[in-house]
């Protein structure tokens, strides 16, 4: 176990920056305040970035930190962390690491020791399934599903006896074929789209998936929050034997089955193994 006081030593400290992600008073005071002192500040997109910088009167060269130069960029962010030079991770719109790069970055600050502070600010995800109405709570945080279409049906399968609100993004040349997938794999549960969120066009668009599957007039940033699967659509009260027939007679493998099953108990595979092989044996 390690316990670890970002505020009271005198270690250099790694700041992951919220930004907005539309209307630029969603920025923080904070945010704002450390932009403005740390002498370095990385940038997924320095182009983006800049004018937020110059909106708030910020004159500093950015540093390019992207998905394609992340874990050669981390050596030399060490580096300066190393020398006592506070730095800032920018993100280009709402939350660092949030679908975006940066999680090795933090991983090897904390192991090396250093402050690793995150300025709480603007998410997309977040603010998007509070808008949605679906229960906010539990809900499972998917990112950008899979590109390729075999790949992203794999994916949704996977999460498709979730009972947890789903939350996902997606990128409008893509968001009619996922809407299918879904619709195709999920049934047709209730579903919220939110485009533009703090944005002048914000829409939130709410219906069944069969519905939302027949818009194309897609435009802009998307967030999809898709309802849980209902309990009452599996016999959770049967024991796990029953359970893994369940999927089993569903056209699973047996394999398959058991994680299925590890999936909505929570109880490990290899103890939902060996019961199912002990009490077949019986049969």
């Amino acid at each position: 176990m390690e316990r670890h006081f970002n505020y009271r030593n005198d270690k250099a400290t790694l700041y992951l920056i919220s930004t907005p992600i539309g209307n630029l008073d969603d920025i923080t005071f904070r945010a704002v305040k450390i932009m403005k002192e740390v002498p370095i500040l990385l940038a997924e997109d320095t182009r983006v970035s800049q004018k937020l910088l110059h909106h708030f009167d910020i004159d500093k060269p950015l540093q390019s930190f992207h998905e394609h130069n992340e874990y050669q960029k981390a050596d030399s962010v060490l580096t300066e962390l190393s020398k006592g030079n506070d730095v800032g991770l920018m993100s280009d719109a709402g939350m660092p690491l949030f679908s975006d790069p940066g999680s090795s970055l933090v991983q090897k600050a904390l192991a090396a020791g250093y402050n690793v502070v995150c300025l709480p600010g603007a998410n997309a995800a977040v603010t998007g399934l509070l808008m949605s109405g679906i229960n906010a709570t539990p809900f499972y945080f998917a990112g950008f599903p899979e590109r390729k279409a075999s790949k992203r049906r794999m994916q949704l399968e996977s999460l498709k006896y979730r009972q947890e609100t789903l939350v996902f993004y997606e990128a409008p040349h893509r968001i009619e074929s996922f809407l299918k997938d879904m619709l195709d794999i999920f049934g047709d549960r209730f579903g919220v789209i939110l485009r533009e969120i703090s944005k002048a066009y914000e829409e939130v668009i709410r219906g069944k998936l069969s519905e939302l599957s027949t818009l194309a007039d897609w435009k802009g940033e998307l967030v999809v929050v898709v309802a849980g699967t209902l309990p009452e659509k599996v016999d959770f009260s049967g024991s796990l034997v029953e359970q893994v027939d369940y999927f089993i007679n569903e056209g699973y493998s047996k394999t398959s089955a058991m994680k299925k099953v590890t999936e909505m108990t929570g109880i490990p595979k290899n103890e939902i193994y060996r019961e199912y092989l002990d009490k077949t044996k019986k049969q």
